[in-house]
Parts: structure tokens; sequence; C-alpha cells
């Protein structure tokens, strides 16, 4: 199942499309620990030798918080029956009403998680840790509202950077992706607008609202981003995975981004759930030829999706806005 670390399944015969599910999704299911009634949109990264992640869990009264996990093959999860505890890290202020949606990268010596944290509404969250035991809770990044804080895995032009979707206390019917730099992890500033939905008549899928998904992966060819656009249907909201690439040294500046969606609610995982008709990436672990992405699927469970990086880089090419 492990090929150079990462998870991988080939494409199935008389598959044509640019990325595919694992058959055996979801790979984790909503009633994983005692407490959960459900996991998804969570976080995994390399760590020792195998993965290490965080993960969302909502439990049976359905406060949302975040929780520690560690696999060997990254398809086979033990997380933690307790939440994550935090400490001080930055700040003696690490208030904190809820936790949720986190990404994971390691920037220099430690491992930075972001999350949806609730302090007057959403914003986002940041803390660190070395070892996945303790964790250390720094200022919030924005001002409420806010969600989808995305840390770039590297400083550009010596600063920390990180995407966003500002937003509002509801259920945003709108939202764009957003850059910001900081030169500590504790000052934010020079935000940017990267990305704006898209007119419904271009590319209907993403013409709602759209938020920053996994990690952003370097390539030779820039920034490879996989993100979540939206549609309001009647039926609500649809979520489904596109994919861009950024300019490496002006990273607010787009290359490529794909009008067609990479993968959108198709399976009964994906449809069926607390919030149907829902695909939302949350990290991605790569190697030098292949990616595997993992998201949220209709807010109750966790599944993957397979690529080749030079595959999907040429779909957003040859597919562009």
């Amino acid at each position: 199942m492990m090929t150079n670390r990462i998870p991988w399944e080939e494409r199935p015969d008389g598959c044509k499309d640019v990325m595919w599910r694992y058959s055996e999704n979801p790979i984790i299911g909503r009633y994983h620990i005692p407490t959960s009634n459900s996991i998804f949109n969570s976080a995994v990264v390399p760590f020792g030798d195998g993965f290490a992640g965080v993960f969302r869990c909502d439990n049976k009264a359905v406060q949302m918080n975040i929780f520690a996990g560690f696999s060997k093959d990254g398809i086979n999860w033990d997380i933690n029956h307790e939440p994550i505890q935090m400490q001080a890290g930055n700040t003696q202020m690490i208030d904190s009403d809820y936790k949720y949606d986190p990404r994971v990268t390691f920037i220099d010596d430690r491992y930075w998680i972001t999350w949806c944290n609730g302090y007057h509404g959403p914003t986002i969250g940041i803390a660190y840790t070395f070892d996945f035991k303790e964790f250390f809770q720094c200022e919030n990044a924005f001002l409420p509202f806010n969600r989808n804080g995305v840390l770039f895995p590297e400083k550009i032009n010596g600063k920390y950077c990180m995407l966003s979707r500002p937003s509002d206390n509801g259920h945003t019917p709108f939202g764009d992706i957003y850059l910001s730099y900081s030169p500590d992890m504790k000052y934010w500033g020079e935000h940017r607008c990267v990305m704006k939905v898209t007119p419904f008549e271009d590319s209907a899928w993403q013409c709602t609202k759209i938020g920053a998904g996994a990690v952003p992966i370097k390539t030779k060819d820039g920034w490879l981003i996989f993100y979540h656009g939206v549609i309001n249907t009647c039926n609500g909201f649809r979520y489904s995975m596109g994919a861009a690439l950024l300019d490496l040294e002006q990273p607010d500046k787009v290359l490529y981004r794909s009008q067609p969606y990479l993968l959108a609610p198709a399976e009964i995982y994906e449809l069926a759930g607390d919030v149907p008709n829902v695909v939302f990436p949350c990290a991605a672990l790569n190697d030098d030829e292949k990616v595997v992405v993992y998201y949220g699927a209709a807010d109750t469970v966790v599944g993957v999706a397979f690529g080749y990086i030079d595959e999907i880089i040429q779909f957003i090419k040859d597919n562009s806005l």
C-alpha cells in the first residue's frame, strides 16, 4: 500500500478522470472514536516512520473540537479519544469556543496547525507542536469572521504566508480567497485578494464561494493548490474540489485555475450525511510524482483521492479559466 511513504492505489481500469477515489473509502468513519458523531475535514502530515494528523471530531452533542491521531500507512488511523489541550504559546489569550477544519504543515522546526477558532465568531486559530502530544496556541491570525486558514509550507520573501476566506458569522453565502503575510506568526497584514468566485455561466460549481483546501505543494510550475468551490442549488450548497497554480514568488498571482472540477460529490458517502453533497479537501501528501488528497465527505467521514501531479498540472493548464 505504501509507495515512497504516501498511500497509493493505481487508477482503476477504464477510469479517465484525472483524480480517482480510494476503492475502500471512507477511510475514517463517523464513529471512529467512542464520543464522535462525525469525523471529517481533517489534516495529515508525514511524521516519524509514519504519519500524524489533527482531526475534526464533532461529538454526540455536536460540539466541534480537534483531536490528534497517528498512522503507520496513512490509511488506518488511531485517533486520540480526548481532544487536544492547548498550552499558551506566544500569548496567554487562548480562548476558544470551538475548533474545526484544521490544517497542518511543517515549517522550519515545528508543525503548525491552523483551524477555524471560535472567538466571538469564527476566526483563524494558530498553534504549533513538535511531537503531536503537546500543543501551544498562539494569537488568532485575524479578526472574526474568517475561515479556511491554510499556511504555505515555507516562508515567502522571508515571511510566513497564509490563505484564508473572510466570511460572516453564519453559513456564509459568499467568499473569496485572500492571502496575508506575517513576520513572526503573530501579527498579520499585507492582505491581498487571490481568487474570486466565478460567474455562473463560466464555472458554476465555484460561483458562490471558494476556500483554500490543502497546504500548497511547490512545483516547478508554481504552487499547486487544491481548493473547494461551492454552488448554491435548489437543494442547498454543493461543495466540489478544484485546483490552481499560483506564482512561486508572488502567490497572490494566479497562473492557471481549473474551469472543471477535479472531484465532486458522486459516491453515497459524499452525497448523504450530516451535510449532503460535500467534497472538502483539507490535506495532501505528495512525492515527486504522486499526490493523495484527504477530504471530508458530507461533513461526516474522511475519504482520499489519488492523482499524478504532472497530469493534474496539465489538466489545469488545458482547462483554465
